[in-house]
């Protein structure tokens, strides 16, 4: 990997938003070219650092910023920052909502702001400071068409041909939603890698387990294409509430219990809205020794 400076080695930060951590590299400051293999390499939890995801903040190079017309954005619309982000096993992740919560936290701390505009492969996301040291994320619209998600083939998103029974939404990423009797009762380890590489998701998928509590309350538990279960995931929150709503289980407004903790999914006209609690744990530095490694 080439690193400005890697003589002193690769500053980062890690973070977690419900136990869903994140390894983050602020590529403004170090001029990190970061790679699958050193996505790998950190992700591993007993020789690297251990993450679920790699997230990488860079400035947003898209030239002359456009928005949904192709329409030059004015200059207060532009995004403050672009994030990229990057799986466990290295693979590309369109789509991390709590990695994206825990980065527009810490940046809106640091520079002093209350409203940040965000540039992903999903498009432009827009975080808010919700007050009482919780940090909102406009996820954008749910991607309901069998294409957009994408599926193999031209089905009806809301009710999956497998066992099950089945919802697919896309959040940017992909997701296999499960409605059961009791979420906790899956053997998810087992479900949630046999669904992953289903034929159904040419580009694999995030699976859920979720069942109701009450009519806007979720309990949910999540299997993560490219890393396996997590303690929570923010783009399949968003997802398990949609789905929840376009079955008719609940509103649009509902709160999810996941393994790490709780947060709350608000599908409005603009977007799919999350709120939660995020988690600065510490900031370090990978060593020359490490990255040359590599």
């Amino acid at each position: 990997m080439t690193v400005n400076g890697a003589d002193m080695g690769l500053p980062f930060m890690k973070m977690h938003g419900l136990g869903n951590d994140f390894v983050v590299i602020d590529s403004r400051r170090d001029g990190a070219v970061i790679t699958p293999d050193l996505a790998q390499a950190l992700a591993d939890r007993h020789r690297g650092i251990g993450f679920d995801q790699l997230a990488i903040i860079e400035e947003d190079q898209t030239p002359g910023p456009l928005n949904e017309s192709n329409d030059p954005l004015p200059a207060a619309e532009r995004p403050h920052v672009a994030l990229r982000f990057l799986n466990a096993d290295g693979s590309v992740s369109a789509a991390c909502g709590n990695a994206t919560r825990c980065i527009a936290r810490w940046v809106m701390d640091t520079e002093r702001l209350s409203d940040l505009r965000i540039r992903t492969e999903r498009g432009l996301l827009r975080a808010v400071d919700a007050g009482n040291g919780l940090t909102s994320v406009n996820m954008g619209q749910p991607q309901l068409g069998w294409r957009e998600i994408p599926l193999a083939k031209d089905l009806d998103t809301l009710h999956l041909p497998v066992e099950g029974d089945p919802v697919a939404t896309g959040m940017g990423n992909p997701h296999c939603t499960f409605f059961v009797a009791d979420a906790e009762a899956v053997d998810l380890e087992a479900r949630g890698a046999e669904m992953e590489h289903h034929p159904l998701y040419p580009e694999r998928t995030n699976v859920q387990f979720a069942h109701l509590i009450a009519p806007d309350h979720l309990r949910m538990r999540v299997w993560e294409r490219g890393v396996g279960v997590t303690l929570a995931s923010g783009s399949s929150s968003c997802a398990v509430a949609v789905a929840a709503a376009r079955r008719g289980l609940t509103g649009r407004t509902v709160k999810i219990a996941l393994d790490g903790g709780e947060i709350t999914v608000d599908w409005r006209e603009d977007g799919v809205w999350m709120t939660g609690p995020t988690t600065h744990v510490f900031t370090g530095t990978i060593t020359p020794e490490f990255l040359e490694t590599l």
